[in-house]
């Protein structure tokens, strides 16, 4: 399904409440077009007459008239309010769906601020649309029983108001336009700006220790600046469009006022119909204005949706692949002439149930080749394979289950230490269990919870803020040991400890993952130590093999990698 048919979908979908809103707003417009008819004819047949009973009954039907203006507009401005926010609720999982999509793409040259921002405010905003087709529905009702009441008054009136109602719909319309330009840019803007701050705050604490933090500020500063300038120009174009758009309405207004007064000066109206025509005509100040509201409500729900619409519609990272990971993975993986990123034409293997260290003399190795394990993005040549079957026919989803890559810069979410580790575990019995206590010990995540206040149960902050760089990433690789799957792949997870604790995680990892695939991608000597096997690229190839030991006695560009 299309990023458009999605969006379709989701006013569509509220079809039911705008309908029952929509119903109810016509109600509430009949009556609101009533009072003033009323009111005339209490003039003629009450006032003028000196008749007191029917003064008293014509009053009783204004009372039971406005008991039923305010429950249908009660009653109906909910329906149009539930159908707002169900629409934009709806849009939001959409969003969210297709972020978590497995085959990745809605990411790409998007900060993580800017897609929360087209989550919440432009899911808002296009939310919003199913109000205002309500309301102009609304206000069509309310503009049709009002030119039906001036015809049957005085049939000048009445053709005043059909006729001149279409042109100020036209104008109005013509004038949302530079207002439906400017909103776009507007978010455009806002959501460069919320994506510049989400970036800058996850990495405050690398910006201060580079003491970075005046260019940061000044950053954000112009990022903020383009995006508040965007916001007053499109205040200004909201502004233009409904004085216009008020201006005209309240020239309508007068030539209605106008002409009723000439009818009643010639004798063609009476007392009480010049009541009701002038009545009437204050009344259309109300229909007419929403529509104005409606119009730029529409333009900045276009504008919203077309960048929902982008999110939605982008391309996916990886394409096809639908099969199932076979049932009892060995965990065999093999790489042949791979090229992607820094890689240029890797054959690698990686055999089943041992510890495999890869080293790299250059970091674009390493990123890519985590990629290609995790099927984040597929090769430009070459086939990554899995027991002999290429990832590109897995699905991606099934393959992640298998294949696990922990990528040393993955997130901590809010909540307690336990809740990041195992959240399923943590949910139910409100503690960590024997599988998780096994991955804490061999991460020496433990000492992080003997450390903390509450142990386990101690909060640790939006991104795991409460916790320094080293106990962060002892708890990520908890989190990676503690899944158990038949091939972890983990990338620099010991950066940021002392030499001794590393040590520690080192012996701790080789251990628990025993009998089972596990790749270390790191240039840590005390990591690669452990590792049965290690391989080292530089310039984008396989160079050597072998253990760290004999990596180290026999590889210039290796210990140069390693241990300089």
């Amino acid at each position: 399904m299309s990023g458009r048919d999605v969006l379709a979908g989701s006013v569509r979908g509220q079809g039911r409440r705008v309908a029952v809103g929509a119903v109810l707003g016509c109600v509430h417009q009949l009556g609101e077009a009533l009072v003033p008819v009323l009111i005339g004819v209490v003039v003629d047949q009450a006032v003028a007459g000196r008749d007191a009973g029917r003064l008293v009954l014509w009053l009783a039907v204004l009372a039971v008239l406005y008991v039923c203006l305010s429950w249908s507009f009660r009653l109906g401005a909910r329906a149009g309010e539930r159908a707002a926010e169900e629409a934009a609720h709806t849009l939001r999982l959409a969003i969210v769906r297709r972020v978590l999509d497995p085959r990745g793409g809605a990411e790409s040259d998007r900060l993580a601020g800017e897609l929360a921002n087209v989550a919440t405010e432009d899911a808002k905003r296009v939310g919003a649309v199913n109000m205002a087709l309500m309301s102009g529905i609304w206000a069509v009702a309310g503009l049709t029983v009002s030119a039906v009441a001036l015809l049957l008054t005085s049939v000048p009136l009445g053709l005043i108001v059909l006729l001149g109602t279409p042109v100020l719909l036209w104008l109005g319309h013509l004038l949302s336009k530079p207002l439906e330009r400017r909103s776009e840019a507007e978010q455009d803007r806002a959501a460069a700006a919320a994506g510049v701050a989400a970036d800058l705050v996850a990495g405050l604490r690398v910006l201060k220790g580079l003491g970075a933090q005046r260019s940061a500020v000044e950053r954000y500063r112009r990022t903020s600046g383009d995006s508040l300038a965007a916001t007053l120009r499109a205040a200004r174009a909201e502004a233009w469009q409904t004085g216009l758009v008020l201006t005209l309405t309240g020239a309508f207004i007068a030539l209605i006022a106008w002409v009723g007064g000439r009818l009643a000066l010639d004798g063609s109206l009476s007392l009480g119909q010049l009541v009701s025509a002038v009545g009437l005509a204050l009344f259309l100040v109300g229909p007419l204005e929403t529509f104005a509201w409606v119009n730029a409500d529409l333009a900045q729900g276009r504008a919203s949706a077309a960048r929902i619409a982008d999110v939605l519609s982008a391309g996916p990272a990886v394409v096809g692949g639908d099969e199932p990971v076979p049932a009892g993975v060995r965990g065999e993986v093999r790489l042949r002439g791979v090229r992607l990123g820094g890689l240029d034409g890797v054959d690698l293997d990686v055999p089943a149930g041992r510890l495999t260290g890869i080293a790299v003399s250059d970091p674009a190795c390493a990123e890519a080749l985590l990629e290609c394990l995790g099927r984040e993005a597929d090769p430009r040549a070459g086939t990554v394979e899995l027991d002999g079957v290429p990832l590109s026919r897995l699905d991606p989803a099934a393959l992640r289950a298998a294949v696990l890559v922990a990528a040393h810069d993955a997130a901590l979410f809010e909540g307690s230490l336990a809740a990041n580790v195992a959240p399923e575990e943590e949910a139910v019995s409100g503690g960590p269990g024997p599988r998780t206590e096994r991955a804490m010990a061999a991460a020496d995540a433990d000492e992080v919870a003997r450390c903390l206040p509450h142990g386990t149960a101690t909060e640790v902050g939006e991104g795991g803020r409460s916790l320094s760089g080293g106990q962060r990433q002892r708890v990520l690789l908890a989190r990676a040991l503690r899944a158990e799957p038949p091939v972890l792949v983990v990338h620099d997870p010991t950066t940021a400890v002392d030499a001794v604790t590393e040590a520690r995680i080192a012996q701790g990892l080789k251990e628990i993952r025993q009998g089972r695939t596990t790749v270390v991608v790191t240039n840590s000597p005390a990591l690669l130590a452990v590792a049965d096997r290690v391989v080292f690229l530089d310039g984008g190839r396989v160079r050597a093999e072998g253990t760290h030991g004999e990596l180290a006695r026999t590889q210039e560009a290796y210990r140069t990698a390693v241990l300089a």
